[in-house]
Parts: C-alpha cells; sequence; structure tokens
C-alpha cells in the first residue's frame, strides 16, 4: 500500500512557509481600511508600540507663560501664551464682564472644518454660554448652503443664487469671497429665508436683530418680510465697501428678496439677540485652516468695522495629519501667516486655537489606535500658539487622549462616526461641555487676578 504521509507533510510545510512569507508583506489597505498582516505568532509573541512610538517627534520646549493658573483636576485648562500682547483670552473676559453694564453683544466666531459642519460643537457651546450670559439666535448664517437640510439649528430655504465657495474646483474668485470663504450672486428675484426653532437647542426660536450682508456696484432693490408681515423695501446706490440691511424685533422668520440689482454678491445674515452672546459657525469643509488667509485683508476689515469679534476660536487639523506625520514645518508656516492675517483684520479679538482631537487608524494587528502623526500635530499647534502669543486649548486630552475616539464610536448612543475621525452632535455637545467649563474656569481664575492685582 502505497505511503501519502510524506506528500501531507510536504504539503504542511508549504502552507507553513506560505504564512510566514505573507508576514513580510506589507499591510493591504483599500478603500481607507487597512486588512491584519498575517501572523502566525501574534498569540504568543508580546506586542509593542516601538514602530508607533519612534514616529513620534518631540519638539523643543515651550516657554510656558509667566502667569500660569493652577488647573482644578478634571478640567483640561486654556493656556494662554499671550502675556502683554493680550491676544489671548483677557478680550473675551473682559468683554463679558461688561455685558451686564452696558447690555452689549459679545461675539464669538468659530473657524473650523467638517469637524464642526452644520454647527456640530458649535451649537451646543452657543447655547450653554447663552443660558449663563444671556442672548439669542443662531448667529451667521450663509446665503447659500450645502448643509442647510442637516443643519438643525436654523431652518433655512433659499431659491435663484449662485453659489460659490472656496472648496469650488471651477468659477470661485478669491477677491470675491466673504468671511466665511463663500459668495452668492442673486438673479432677480432671488431670497433667501431663516426661520427660528426649537427642537435642537434652546434660546434659537426668536432673535431680536437681523442683519444680511452685501456689496453692491450697482443699485439694488431689496425688500424684507419680518414673521410674514407686509414686506418693506430699500433701495441701496451703488457703494464700495460692505452694506448691510437690519431689521429689529421679536423675530421668528426672516425673508430677503431681491427686486432688482444690476450688481451684487451676498454673504449671509446674522440673528442675534441684542445683548448676551452670539456664536458664529465658519465650517469649511476640507479646509486646513491656511485658507483664512486668502480672504482679502479688505474685506475682513470691513466685516469687523460691523461685527467685531471679541474671541476668534480656530478649529482645524484633520486635514494636515496623517498616519506617521513627523514634520508639518510647512502647516506650521501657513497657520502662522492666517493668525497674523486675522490679527491685523480684528485687531481687538482674542484669539484661542483648538487642537485636532484624536484620530484613529487599523494597526497592522487589526486593533484601533490613535494616529502618531495626530500627536506630533498637536506639538506643533502648540508652539504655533505659543510662537503666535495666542491661548491653546487641547482638546485631544480633553476628550479623553488615546483611543478617545474609539470610545466614543462604541459609546450607546455613539458619539463619533464609523470613520473614527468625526464626531456626531452627541460628541459634539460633550466637547461643548468640556470647552464651556474651561472657558468658566478660565474667566473665574481671570477675575480673581485681577481683583489680586487691584489690592
Amino acid at each position: 500500500m502505497k505511503n501519502y504521509l510524506k506528500y501531507s507533510l510536504y504539503f504542511t510545510w508549504s502552507v507553513l512557509i506560505i504564512l510566514l512569507l505573507l508576514h513580510e508583506l506589507p499591510a493591504l489597505t483599500i478603500g481607507g481600511y487597512t486588512f491584519r498582516k498575517v501572523d502566525l505568532l501574534s498569540d504568543i509573541k508580546e506586542t509593542t508600540n516601538a514602530e508607533e512610538a519612534d514616529s513620534v517627534v518631540v519638539l523643543p520646549p515651550i516657554a510656558k507663560p509667566a502667569f500660569v493658573d493652577t488647573c482644578r483636576a478634571g478640567i483640561t485648562c486654556i493656556v494662554d501664551y499671550s502675556d502683554s500682547t493680550w491676544r489671548g483670552m483677557k478680550p473675551f473676559y473682559e468683554a463679558l464682564n461688561q455685558i451686564e453694564d452696558s447690555a452689549r453683544l459679545v461675539k464669538v466666531a468659530v473657524f473650523g472644518d467638517s469637524f464642526i459642519e452644520a454647527d456640530i460643537l458649535t451649537a451646543d457651546l452657543r447655547e450653554m454660554l447663552q443660558q449663563q450670559f444671556g442672548g439669542c439666535g443662531v448667529g451667521y448664517v450663509d446665503v447659500t448652503s450645502s448643509v442647510y437640510g442637516f443643519r438643525p439649528t436654523v431652518i433655512h430655504s433659499f431659491k435663484g443664487w449662485r453659489g460659490h465657495a472656496a472648496t469650488d474646483s471651477m468659477y470661485f474668485e478669491r477677491s470675491k469671497q466673504g468671511i466665511s470663504c463663500r459668495y452668492s450672486e442673486p438673479s432677480d428675484g432671488a431670497y433667501v429665508e431663516y426661520k427660528g426653532q426649537s427642537k435642537y437647542a434652546s434660546l434659537l426660536d426668536t432673535f431680536d436683530i437681523a442683519t444680511v450682508y452685501f456689496h453692491n456696484k450697482g443699485n439694488l432693490r431689496l425688500s424684507a418680510r419680518i414673521n410674514k408681515e407686509p414686506d418693506s423695501t430699500r433701495v441701496f446706490a451703488a457703494a464700495e465697501g460692505l452694506q448691510e440691511m437690519q431689521l429689529q424685533g421679536k423675530i421668528g422668520s426672516v425673508r430677503w428678496r431681491v427686486n432688482k440689482t444690476e450688481s451684487a454678491m451676498f454673504y449671509g445674515a446674522t440673528l442675534d439677540g441684542a445683548s448676551g452672546i452670539a456664536v458664529d459657525n465658519f465650517s469649511l469643509r476640507s479646509s486646513n485652516g491656511t485658507s483664512l488667509k486668502n480672504i482679502p485683508a479688505q474685506t475682513l476689515k470691513e466685516f469687523n468695522r460691523v461685527r467685531p469679534y471679541d474671541l476668534i476660536i480656530l478649529q482645524y487639523g484633520l486635514n494636515i495629519a496623517t498616519q506617521s506625520g513627523k514634520n508639518y514645518d510647512y502647516y506650521q508656516k501657513g497657520i502662522l501667516a492666517t493668525i497674523d492675517h486675522l490679527k491685523e483684520c480684528f485687531p481687538q479679538a482674542g484669539i484661542l486655537l483648538l487642537s485636532v482631537g484624536d484620530r484613529d487608524y487599523r494597526a497592522s494587528g487589526g486593533e484601533m489606535r490613535t494616529m502618531p502623526g495626530i500627536k506630533n500635530l498637536i506639538s506643533y499647534q502648540e508652539h504655533i500658539a505659543a510662537e503666535s502669543r495666542i491661548a491653546f486649548w487641547n482638546m485631544f486630552e480633553a476628550m479623553g487622549g488615546d483611543g478617545s475616539i474609539a470610545e466614543f464610536v462604541r459609546s450607546k448612543p455613539s458619539k463619533a462616526n464609523l470613520d473614527y475621525t468625526h464626531i456626531n452632535f452627541r460628541g459634539g455637545k460633550e466637547l461643548a461641555g468640556l470647552l464651556y467649563e474651561s472657558l468658566i474656569y478660565g474667566k473665574e481664575q481671570y477675575d480673581k487676578r485681577c481683583a489680586y492685582e487691584k489690592e
């Protein structure tokens, strides 16, 4: 009888050799998903993160501010590098102290990428600040929008416009863009309507002041309707600077209609309270933040004339970080130029830079891990804040550090999307609460310090 045992042995050894050779191949990535590497010894050998650790860059130590507040346990405190330049948190804290005495409107602009798109995070931060310091309304909303159907904080409709954004591949002209990196050109009869709502957050169903912003190089006939009352119409003569049409009252809805125009560009409208807090969301998908320096300085200065901000918050990084990125010098150079541009155009505003949040990738072993490139980028971002003398908040640390985005995804209900990158509205509410707590704690420490210095 023929012996086949040796063939089985040959086959076993062949499979074993093939599998060992497959382990030497790099991990395969298809459509953003990285498949696990073949590793016969994965269950018995010790797992280390040496590769990831080696990819984390260590930048020179940052010179801490002369005065550092004691940070209460459980809070990720804002670090203010402004010193005597006062381009950090002081303008915002001083403005908050003036609300009760002068009934003023404190204005906050939040510039960011898709992380805050559709008012994620800013919606809840706005509500918390308005509940504490007063105010109502959703703040700035573009005339046209690609997310108008998904943004829960305002009911937004429009017709008859050609909308343009900095992310467009064609027909966008940098010189025409407004503060949100967008502009809209109307045809005769074009309209835009905003209605308050109360389903997502409080204090958004009505507002006291509604203002639309535009440029018109020719005559413009513009009508407005509040709460379905009869239209009021104004004729605007050709002008060089930024124009506005403002309406006041207890407003639940407002509609502007372009009756006749020769040459006009519209940007957006603000829906505010007469006093308290206004928080404007300026999100631009795929932006790394450097697009802000392409907005003409004259345009930003005109917006500052009609809407001077007390605090500018910058949230960027998702479109910069790479899995193992070490060198972000090119980004540092670009964002420093952006911050200088904002300082020039908004000379009264404080500036707060948020670090990028956690972002995971699937490692060769199949587990989700924080990208080493994320930690490198955060180091760069803190150095950017220190070099430009502004304030810095480590959002990565606040949300829990390593693996926190995976915890957001796994929570029930989930607080982040399955891309292990973007938070959803539940995650936005949690991060807004953490940032709000840091802002309030920072103000308390500022007030205590000012009181001590007066003694």
